[in-house]
């Protein structure tokens, strides 16, 4: 189940999660507490578990007098008055689309990171229109970290689906067992199990040949025995041409395998 977003509150999916500050966020959604602007995980900065900027990271002041009531009452002045003159500032600049700040490498590598993210979700945007139904992400380590896991997990899942359901394609056919079926069974050759029951086939004498298996086979009849490629077959012994009789080691079935699909150890 993907975790929900720190600020939206929506799942995350692994192509756009940020892990921070003990939380998941959207791209979009890891952005300053207070002016909203895009963050990164190498210009944020964190506390009490929120992302902030450095301009408005809150700072932790200390005072060496008294607080009384009197400089309680100049303390929340100053506050109200600090936040009267940001609002103006604010409006002041609100129409402007554009604020007047040193240009330091700081603001330049932020600028630059903005200006990428920017174009992303442009790109974002217009493949979404196009109707191809795919997002474009910034292309981070951390995406890419994920991006190499996730490969990894769809190739061993498909490795594991693939081995199960093979079939070798080059496997023979098996020979036809219509002349064996037609010959009534000898009693003196074949000696049936204590507890099992078989229709056709029963257990050799023990102390024949070892086998091992070249192909799979999913048997046909009652009788008979599947095979994976690679299983190990105990007490072969030949009852026809083309077939032998044998115990699967990995199954423990026994009955008839084709003679041509196994090959001694």
């Amino acid at each position: 189940m993907n975790p929900p977003c720190g600020r939206c509150k929506k799942p995350v999916y692994p192509t756009e999660k940020i892990n921070c500050l003990d939380k998941y966020w959207h791209k979009g959604c890891f952005s300053c507490e207070v002016c909203k602007m895009a963050l990164s995980m190498t210009n944020y900065k964190g506390f009490d578990k929120k992302p902030y900027c450095s301009m408005h990271y809150p700072k932790t002041s200390f005072t060496i007098v008294t607080d009384t009531p009197e400089n309680l009452r100049l303390k929340q002045q100053s506050m109200l008055n600090s936040q009267a003159l940001y609002k103006e500032d604010f409006e002041k600049n609100k129409g402007k689309g554009f604020s007047v700040v040193a240009d330091t490498p700081e603001m330049q590598r932020v600028k630059k990171t903005q200006d990428q993210i920017s174009n992303a979700l442009y790109k974002e945007d217009f493949e979404k229109s196009k109707g191809k139904g795919f997002s474009v992400v910034v292309d981070t380590p951390e995406m890419q970290r994920v991006k190499k896991t996730q490969d990894q997990i769809s190739n061993i899942k498909y490795h594991e689906e693939f081995e199960k359901s093979k079939i070798r394609s080059d496997a023979p056919p098996p020979e036809n067992r219509q002349d064996y079926e037609e010959q009534p069974p000898n009693p003196e050759r074949f000696r049936q199990p204590a507890g099992q029951v078989h229709p056709a086939a029963v257990a050799p004498p023990s102390g024949a040949k070892r086998y091992q298996a070249m192909y799979s086979y999913t048997a046909a009849e009652a009788d008979e025995v599947s095979l994976l490629e690679g299983d190990v077959i105990l007490d072969v012994e030949p009852i026809d041409e083309g077939w032998v009789f044998g115990c699967n080691q990995r199954t423990g079935q026994r009955g008839m395998l084709p003679a041509n699909y196994v090959r001694p150890v």
